[in-house]
């Protein structure tokens, strides 16, 4: 038996050498030390042998077991602190090589544009205000002017969250807010999201518009011609022609749609401006006397002009885009040119 043990212990010394995983060296262990084990085998016949050799045979076989467990586990940690130096190695990093250098973001377009409108009025003494996006009907359409049977709602297709309070369809609430808390003179510019049942390539659900409106003693159509003026040719360049022509607007009389020489063919004709060689950008008007009594103003004293614009509109005419809904599809290709 003393025999059969160290040929056991010399096979199992020569598997721990050759193996060279950790799977490999519990199935050593398994093979020898495991309840099935060839020394467990060795072990349960010491009956068997001559009564004088029992205590020589077992004290062996606690030598040989302890011995093949030690190694067993040597060998384990010697694999385990191998396999995390390679690991160490490959994830080593050179701290020569050149940084890799953080991606910048960028303003949205929509967003430049916007900020580009509100420099342009705030050098003309404009200031902004903000106001809620869930609007009551009475700011949204009765204090400007369109009751409940006027048709000019139709303009306006609405988002409806109960009978009388809305999704705003433009921005011109913040402007009756405005009154009814200020006295005049006011001079306001109320940028934000507006929201219309609409969606093709030159209409979104939800855009951004831009309101202006000043209000004084002795203001004329001939301030509003100015100040319109001034901004388009900031936006577009001092080159661009533009046109006052009558329109309707219920909160303003008389109503004017400014249109500005096609900056696609400059007049020439193009498909943008339907070959006509202008291009329409903006409502405006002179504030209605009615809205001014709806906030308490007196129109025989003070007199005021509007105007509102789509900046979605204004940024795809600056940059030549010819579908709306790029804006919004967060697609980083086309942010990125901007």
């Amino acid at each position: 038996m003393i025999e059969a043990l160290e040929e056991l212990q010399e096979r199992a010394d020569a598997e721990i050498r050759a193996a060279r995983t950790e799977e490999a060296l519990l199935a050593v262990r398994t093979k020898y030390l495991g309840r099935k084990g060839q020394l467990t085998a060795i072990l349960r016949n010491i009956g068997s042998a001559p009564p004088e050799e029992r205590q020589t045979v077992g004290k062996r076989s606690n030598e040989i077991k302890e011995g093949l467990s030690f190694r067993i586990e040597r060998a384990i940690e010697a694999i385990a602190a191998s396999e995390k130096e390679e690991k160490l190695r490959k994830e080593t990093i050179d701290v020569t090589l050149p940084g890799r250098a953080a991606r910048y973001g960028r303003l949205h377009p929509v967003t430049s544009v916007r900020q580009e409108i509100c420099d342009i009025f705030g050098r003309l003494g404009f200031s902004v205000v903000e106001g809620p996006e869930v609007e009551t009907d009475r700011y949204n359409f009765e204090a400007l002017n369109i009751p409940q049977d006027h048709p000019a709602r139709d303009m306006q297709d609405t988002f409806y969250i109960e009978d009388a309070v809305v999704l705003r369809t433009h921005t011109s609430p913040v402007q009756v807010r405005t009154m009814e808390r200020v006295r005049p003179p006011i001079r306001i510019l109320s940028p934000g999201r507006v929201y219309r049942p609409d969606s093709d390539v030159s209409h979104t659900p939800m855009f951004h518009q831009v309101e202006g409106l000043m209000v004084d003693k002795g203001i004329t159509f001939g301030d509003l011609k100015g100040v319109l003026t001034y901004f388009v040719h900031e936006i577009f360049g001092a080159g661009i022609a533009l046109k006052f022509r009558p329109s309707f607007f219920p909160f303003t009389e008389p109503s004017a749609e400014v249109d500005i020489q096609c900056v696609i063919c400059r007049g020439a004709g193009c498909r943008v401006c339907s070959q006509t060689g202008w291009l329409e950008i903006l409502g405006s008007g002179m504030v209605d006397p009615a809205v001014f009594l709806n906030v308490g103003y007196d129109p025989e004293e003070v007199t005021g002009f509007a105007f509102g614009l789509g900046i979605e509109r204004i940024a795809m005419l600056k940059y030549g885009i010819n579908d709306i809904r790029q804006f919004f599809e967060n697609d980083g290709r086309f942010l990125e040119q901007f």
